[in-house]
């Protein structure tokens, strides 16, 4: 059993007594120790918590007893807003190099009792506020493909983990398409849940969340995983009021070998809105004719409602409030922390700048934005009437150099330079709709791409049973694998 094994795989083995979960573990912290200098994906290594547990789930096999659908499985947490009790938890923040979580959230308590064995946290950006996974405390992550190149953001470092065979589950969270973005980069799989699906455990605020809408979800190598690990995630908890229960046998739906052709898809290369670069729109192209060769009904769709600068606008005003929020919740929580003050030094100026745009808008300008939100809604849904889902790139171009800025200029087209020109992701942050993330393929360079396949809210059972047949029709594999 190699460190690119399916969960799904390590799991069955695990709970019929094939294998230990003792074993499966080493060879997970041997290859993150060989490796840890390659992508710079993990934050906190747990290697005696991860061994501790790896025996705790073997005794309970000794037992007779199950432990759980993701017994012995590796994973790791996004060093975000998930946390573990007694571990460090550092939000990307240089200021709280050495903080430690006082509680274990609701999502990583969940995993564990399905039988995950975590072997760490991963990067992030500071509070996961850009589309690049870069921090003053641990530095890029890069894509496993061309480590030169980010990993994306903000679950960057989940996503090198997993493509690097370092991991082979691992969590992250999204707020414009930071489950997608890094998925996009590293060619993996992600869902982005509808909204509650997957609980969130925010205090003192519980309900921040909802502008734009703010998810957790699972990412993984394949989408029998993901849909293992939504299962362990998801439904309702007393600790989110948004959160809804879970109707859905997602790992079911993955599994189910429904036919390609019993799906529709719309497919739109740039969501009638976005400079999207050639190398992009092949991959993208391509993977969709596959699907269609498969025997998907394929056809090409618009996507109506307000013009890309508005959207961008409402956008930008609920997501820097967003942002300008966290930091007042975290400020309370921890006094010593002064980011825009004592601390503006250890932060990049694009999460002062994001503050400090969130600190310009009013009470009127917040709500304002959802009449635009409303408008998007609406044109997704039309567009949605008799297909089960939209094909759409995740970002305009391939990964971007570490230490590059956004582009200016897209496909032969002038763009402002800001991450929402880049990003294909953010809109659906606005609208709620549930998407999974499947790697499209790779540029001439060798570089992945990823596409969103965007669903109806509350049907992810549907969506996975889709991206279960693309990735049929659209094999994979990862550098290193063997």
């Amino acid at each position: 059993m190699t460190p690119f094994q399916p969960a799904a795989d390590i799991a069955r083995a695990v709970r019929a007594g094939d294998r230990s979960a003792t074993e499966v573990v080493e060879p997970f912290l041997d290859r993150i120790a060989e490796r840890a200098d390659v992508t710079n994906a993990f934050v906190t290594v747990l290697e005696d918590r991860a061994r501790e547990r790896a025996r705790e789930v073997d005794a309970q096999i000794e037992r007779g007893e199950d432990p759980g659908p993701l017994a012995g499985v590796p994973l790791a947490v996004k060093d975000l807003t998930e946390h573990i009790e007694g571990v460090r938890n550092t939000y990307g923040l240089e200021p709280l190099s050495d903080n430690v979580a006082e509680e274990t959230t609701v999502t990583v308590r969940r995993l564990e009792a399905a039988g995950a064995v975590i072997v760490g946290t991963t990067n992030t950006p500071e509070l996961g506020h850009t589309p690049l996974t870069y921090n003053e405390l641990q530095g890029p992550t890069g894509t496993p493909f061309d480590p030169d190149r980010n990993a994306g953001g903000s679950s960057g470092g989940s996503a090198a983990a997993l493509a690097d065979g370092l991991t082979a589950l691992a969590t992250g969270s999204d707020v414009g398409g930071s489950l997608r973005n890094p998925a996009s980069c590293c060619g993996v799989v992600s869902v982005k849940p509808s909204f509650g699906l997957v609980p969130k455990q925010t205090r003192p605020d519980a309900f921040y969340s909802h502008s734009p809408f703010g998810v957790l979800g699972p990412m993984a190598r394949t989408v029998e995983d993901a849909g293992l690990m939504l299962d362990a995630l998801a439904g309702q908890s007393d600790v989110d009021p948004f959160s809804v229960p879970a109707e859905g046998d997602y790992h079911d739906a993955a599994t189910a070998g429904v036919p390609a052709g019993a799906f529709a898809v719309g497919y739109t290369p740039d969501l009638d809105r976005f400079a999207v670069e050639e190398s992009v729109r092949t991959v993208c192209g391509t993977a969709v004719d596959a699907l269609a060769d498969a025997g998907t009904a394929v056809a090409d769709v618009t996507v109506g409602g307000p013009s890309k600068p508005d959207m961008t606008f409402d956008y930008g005003k609920q997501a820097t409030v967003y942002f300008a929020t966290i930091v007042d919740r975290l400020e309370d929580e921890h006094p010593e922390l002064d980011i825009e003050g004592e601390h503006a030094g250890d932060v990049p100026p694009s999460l002062l700048n994001t503050l400090g745009m969130g600190r310009g808008h009013g009470a009127d300008d917040y709500m304002d934005a959802n009449v635009g939100r409303t408008a998007f809604y609406d044109a997704v849904e039309d567009t949605l009437d008799g297909l089960d889902a939209l094909a759409v790139p995740v970002l305009a171009t391939p990964p971007l150099p570490n230490g590059a800025d956004f582009p200016t200029e897209i496909d032969g087209e002038n763009v402002s330079g800001l991450p929402m020109d880049w990003m294909l992701s953010w809109p659906f942050n606005m609208s709620g709709h549930p998407a999974v993330t499947v790697p499209a393929g790779l540029t001439d360079d060798g570089l992945p791409v990823g596409l969103q396949l965007v669903g109806h809210r509350y049907d992810e059972e549907r969506l996975l049973s889709l991206a279960a047949a693309y990735e049929r029709a659209n094999p994979w594999s990862y550098p290193g694998a063997e």
